[in-house]
């Protein structure tokens, strides 16, 4: 079985990850919502409390290293919150250097440019934390809803969270699962 883990700050924007953890499980990922809080209940960026399985300080290790995929969703102020964690920052250094796959929407996708991982790829991202960004070693902002490439899936926003979410299955479960998933959530292109 596939692992994802899934990090949930102060200021995430909820449909962003909620989105993400609940199709991945309808696809039979395992996906723990991992607290980066003094707590493991959290307030998104709407004010919606969310209950995580586990604070980023329970986990060991083994946790990291056994993860197939690492997601990061956007929102703000939770994607500065993600930043300031360095034992967050360190496990995304270890699983890009494992050549393991990550995952971001939104303005988090900064998170990735800014660490260096996006050097002469395409990238997608909110509006605006391109900046900086794009242009910056061969990195490239696309502007495309999501962006896949070798290792990095990026989106640009809430409004595309189901379809980067779809993306994430495919990755993980292979695109007859992300067909059968879209098709039962009734996406709008299945809809005849």
């Amino acid at each position: 079985m596939k692992k994802v883990l899934a990090f949930f700050a102060e200021g995430t924007e909820e449909i962003e990850c909620l989105m993400v953890v609940d199709i991945l499980r309808r696809a039979g990922v395992s996906v723990e919502l991992i607290a980066v809080a003094p707590d493991k209940l959290v307030k998104g960026s709407h004010q919606i409390t969310i209950l995580c399985d586990k604070n980023i300080s329970e986990l060991t290790e083994n946790d990291f290293s056994t993860a197939d995929l690492l997601f990061l969703p956007g929102g703000i102020p939770g994607v500065p919150h993600l930043e300031e964690n360095k034992s967050l920052l360190e496990a995304l250094q270890k699983q890009f250097q494992a050549g393991k796959d990550l995952a971001a929407i939104c303005a988090a996708p900064g998170i990735f440019g800014r660490l260096g991982f996006l050097k002469g790829q395409h990238f997608t991202c909110y509006p605006g934390f391109e900046e900086g960004i794009s242009d910056v070693d061969g990195a490239k902002w696309s502007g495309k809803a999501v962006e896949v490439g070798k290792q990095i899936i990026t989106g640009r926003g809430m409004g595309v969270a189901l379809d980067f979410a779809l993306a994430l299955v495919e990755r993980l479960e292979g695109a007859e699962k992300a067909a059968q998933l879209k098709k039962g959530v009734q996406h709008p292109e299945c809809i005849v």
